[in-house]
């Protein structure tokens, strides 16, 4: 009996036990503040930066939303993140993308102190998950590993394939499970035979956009996977990058598209704002008693 893993269940949890942490907070005077920037008039941004700030004022989080013309240079908005930075209201800092091509995206995101880096992206961030220390983990790859041990799926010593290199999924999720002790593999557009890698795989997590890419044929029984696409037809239907209904019948666990991995990155958002918040009061504590 195949298990569907949802993720809209688990991160309903998750936001409960958040708004619980944010009252606490609140007794100390505490509240944690999320601040999104969003450059240009892009729907798709648009409406993630709209459902980023419901969900965070839903559990008790401040949200700032901060828009920008299209038009805005890069020194501008460089200037606007100082300021953030230097803002004790605001315990995390998101730069929706993509930007503007006059912006430098590297640039940008390196110019968050690695503090407010809640989507885990600075490269200090990047290399304390490399070395295994404590840090801001990028907010899908975060609720992956999150998913898998709520449906109790031990990923020491299993093959973990991943389809897809991004910095924002592939990489980091791949990291986050091999410091777990799980071997993993990577394949992306250059990879020679990929059905040859995917059968390979215990875990097979796909992350690359493209619509049913595979099929049931490239997994090997009782494989768990992981969907991470999310892709409009036509029609209107939204699919992952995996056949869901073909491959279902072959998996021990599948995630659903939609309400499997997407209420989790969110989530894990809203569980990175938190955290900066505790962290920035346990700073203050410590400067108090310097």
């Amino acid at each position: 009996m195949t298990t569907v893993m949802y993720g809209d269940g688990l991160a309903h949890q998750m936001r409960s036990e958040l708004a619980e942490e944010v009252r606490e907070l609140a007794k100390k005077n505490i509240q944690p503040g999320l601040a999104v920037i969003i450059v240009g008039e892009d729907y798709a941004s648009k409406t993630y930066v709209r459902i980023k700030k419901n969900a965070a004022e839903k559990i008790g989080i401040y949200s700032r939303v901060l828009e920008f013309d299209e038009s805005l240079k890069e020194e501008e908005l460089l200037a606007q993140i100082e300021q953030l930075n230097k803002d004790e209201d605001i315990h995390g800092i998101l730069v929706q993308l993509p930007l503007p091509s006059q912006i430098d995206e590297r640039k940008v995101l390196e110019s968050i102190t690695p503090e407010k880096d809640v989507d885990g992206f600075h490269p200090i961030n990047v290399g304390r998950l490399s070395n295994n220390q404590p840090g801001f983990i990028p907010c899908t790859p975060y609720g992956i590993e999150k998913m898998l041990n709520h449906y109790g799926i031990d990923v020491a010593g299993k093959h973990v394939v991943i389809v897809g290199r991004s910095n924002i999924v592939g990489k980091p999720v791949g990291q986050i499970l091999l410091n777990k002790d799980a071997t993993v593999s990577y394949c992306h557009s250059k990879t020679k035979d990929l059905k040859k890698h995917t059968l390979q795989a215990d875990i097979l997590i796909v992350a690359v956009g493209r619509a049913n890419l595979i099929t049931q044929d490239m997994i090997q029984s009782g494989a768990v996977v992981v969907d991470v696409g999310n892709t409009y037809l036509e029609s209107g239907k939204v699919v992952g990058d995996v056949d869901f209904d073909e491959v279902k019948n072959k998996a021990s666990s599948i995630t659903p598209v939609p309400k499997g991995v997407g209420p989790m990155t969110i989530t894990m958002l809203l569980y990175n704002t938190v955290l900066a918040a505790n962290q920035s009061l346990n700073e203050s504590s410590m400067e108090s008693t310097d």
